[in-house]
Formats: C-alpha cells, structure tokens, sequence
C-alpha cells in the first residue's frame, strides 16, 4: 500500500482550513500523513489546526514568501510515496477518493492524475483528465491539474523542489520539466479526485499580465525559440482543423460552403 503525503498550505483561510482538515480525516483510506503549513495566519488558523492536531502528523506557522516556498517545505517533511496538495478551501471529492485509487492497489508511476471538479460558488464544472499519452506540446499551451495529481515523492529528489521564483507557475514549469521534456509519464484513473475552489492564486484574473511574464520566461529558459515557433504554427494548425471539422459537422456550413462553390465555379 501506498503511503501519501498530504500536504495543505495555508494563510488567513481559517474557514476553509477547517473545511479541508475535515475532508482529510473523513477519508477512509488512512494510510497517510496529514502536513500543514500555515503562512503566520493572524486569523484563528492555528487555532483550528491545534483543534485538529491529534489528526495531523506535521504543521508549522511561520512566515512564507509565498505558495511555493510554502510548499517545498511541506515536500521537505514528507515521508510518504506520493505527494498530494490539497490547499485550505480545497476538498477531497467524496470520503473514498484515497481507497478508489490506492485501496487495492500500489503505484510505481511518476504521478497519477485525475478528474478535478471546479466549484464556481453557484455551479460547479468537472473538469476530466487528459487520459491519453502526454507530449511537450500539451504543456507547452496547458498543463495538467496540479489539485487532481498525486506525484511521487522522489521526483523531487531527482528534479528539484518547485521553483521559488515563480509565484504563479511553478507547478506547471514542474510538469512541463518532468512530463513534456524528460517523458515522466501519469497514470490515469477515472477517479473524482478534488473539489477546487475557484478563486486561487492561479485563477485570478488579475494576475494574467504576471503568469504570462512567467510563463514566457520558463518556456525562454527550457525551450528554444525555433522549436517554440513551431509549436506556435502547429498551434494555429489544429486550431483550423477543429474549425474545419466543425464546419463540415455543421449542414449549416456545409450548405453555405457548396453554394458559394456553385456560385463562384
């Protein structure tokens, strides 16, 4: 069996914090360590921790210089097989998620990825994983979802901690390094893994000047600028054969585009 390392970051989230814990501990799979790491919250975080404290196995509250740091710290802590970050807010999917993947079975991929459900507040939106063989092309313009990923605790000790530098990319340029360039390729299991909250650092929209500022460098950094040209035309390509196929799935169009035929012939 499998031992995961769970790991929650958080910072005047109180409220969530607590919603997380709960999740964590009404899991029934239950081997596995609950670390979490609080950013010196002056809300009652710690409070709530130290409520919890018999069901958590590590936790600190001191001063961060953001997610990541706070992150590589839980890392740096971790003894399981796997490493999984649920951040306060964020929830398990239902009280199974840890059995329906690791209760009757033992991994040895470089990360398991599963489905994510996005909570938009008055809607929520389940978002699949991919389920296929990964390429550098699919993280050159995606990625895939961190809060859905359990990822082997030694990939860390082979690629790295997550790069502080970055405050909002640092768990893309991850997948991109680890599974777009050196081919670590995840399991898929068809699994509801994580209800996420949809208001994170990663998702405001007012950060979207900054992740493009990082994102650029990252790819400026790993990728070299006529390989990424070439991802830009292939890009443009796939963007007019889905256009095409649509087209010709649609009578509509397909009428249009026969009668300008005959018209211009």
């Amino acid at each position: 069996m499998n031992k995961i390392s769970i790991i929650t970051v958080n910072r005047n989230n109180a409220e969530g914090l607590e919603r997380t814990i709960k999740s964590v501990i009404k899991q029934t799979y239950t081997n596995y360590e609950f670390i979490i790491i609080d950013g010196a919250s002056t809300d009652n975080s710690v409070d709530i921790i130290k409520q919890y404290s018999s069901d958590i196995s590590f936790w600190i509250s001191e001063k961060d210089t953001g997610v990541f740091n706070a992150m590589n710290k839980g890392i740096e802590r971790s003894t399981g097989d796997y490493c999984y970050f649920l951040n306060s807010a964020d929830t398990f999917a239902n009280d199974n998620v840890l059995k329906d993947i690791f209760g009757s079975q033992t991994y040895t991929a470089p990360f398991i990825n599963g489905h994510q459900i996005n909570d938009f507040g008055n809607y929520t939106q389940k978002v699949p994983s991919l389920n296929r063989y990964l390429t550098l092309f699919d993280f050159y313009w995606g990625t895939i979802k961190h809060q859905a990923t359990f990822i082997r605790r030694n990939l860390f000790d082979t690629y790295g901690l997550y790069d502080e530098t970055l405050k909002i990319t640092s768990d893309w340029k991850f997948f991109l390094q680890t599974i777009g360039l050196k081919n670590e390729q995840p399991v898929f299991v068809d699994v509801d893994i994580v209800l996420f909250e949809w208001d994170g650092l990663s998702t405001n929209p007012q950060l979207i000047d900054s992740h493009i500022h990082e994102r650029t460098r990252v790819l400026d950094e790993n990728i070299p600028k006529t390989i990424q040209k070439d991802y830009e035309n292939f890009h443009e390509m796939s963007d007019y054969v889905y256009i095409m196929n649509t087209m010709k799935r649609s009578a509509l169009c397909s009428f249009l585009i026969k009668a300008l035929v005959k018209l211009f012939k």
